[in-house]
């Protein structure tokens, strides 16, 4: 399809989207985004907003989501690497509570297309990581929501090595784990 390889993982919805790169002595040119490549390969986001984040070696961002405005996002890496994942909590989902991760580069240029209704995080692997990432829904801060990070009932297996030193917020740190959630959570999300 067009530019891009979209290639499914265990999860429904979730979705490694690598772009076509096109590299010369120069240097290299590739598109990141085209709203026809990406509905034929099912994906009908429309993106509302763009953010970008930077963070140090053993950075743990997530796990995030919003509660009454769930997001889809698209996300990659434009410097250094980081291990991103998405957890499943949508409602009936017959993969609820699992989770699914890739590793993200500057290097492998590939992206992530997490659906609305998944807790999404990611673990900096590299000195320093720039990541950026497309939202189907603006940021809500009140609507906040996050799931821990190292919830033994998900049991994300995390890239750690022994000298890793985890880096979270403070918010982060207080996230519940999968079975305090609210059983109403995400129940306004329609499943395929």
């Amino acid at each position: 399809m067009g530019n891009f390889l979209f290639t499914p993982t265990s999860i429904e919805g979730v979705c490694i989207v690598e772009p076509k790169v096109f590299g010369d002595a120069r240097g290299y040119f590739m598109e990141t985004y085209c709203e026809t490549d990406f509905k034929e390969a099912g994906i009908s986001a429309v993106f509302v907003q763009d953010n970008q984040s930077k963070s140090r070696r053993g950075v743990l961002r997530g796990l995030h989501f919003q509660k009454t405005y769930s997001q889809a996002k698209l996300v990659r890496v434009i410097s250094g690497e980081v291990f991103d994942v998405a957890v499943d909590l949508r409602p009936g989902s017959k993969t609820y509570g699992k989770w699914v991760g890739v590793t993200l580069s500057a290097e492998n240029k590939k992206q992530f297309f997490v659906p609305k209704g998944f807790a999404h995080g990611f673990l900096v692997l590299s000195e320093e990581a720039e990541f950026v990432y497309k939202c189907d829904d603006f940021y809500h801060p009140e609507d906040e929501g996050g799931l821990a990070w190292n919830d033994p009932t998900v049991a994300i297996d995390w890239p750690i090595s022994p000298d890793t030193e985890i880096l979270l917020s403070e918010k982060d740190k207080r996230h519940p784990k999968l079975q305090e959630l609210d059983s109403d959570l995400f129940q306004h999300i329609t499943q395929k």
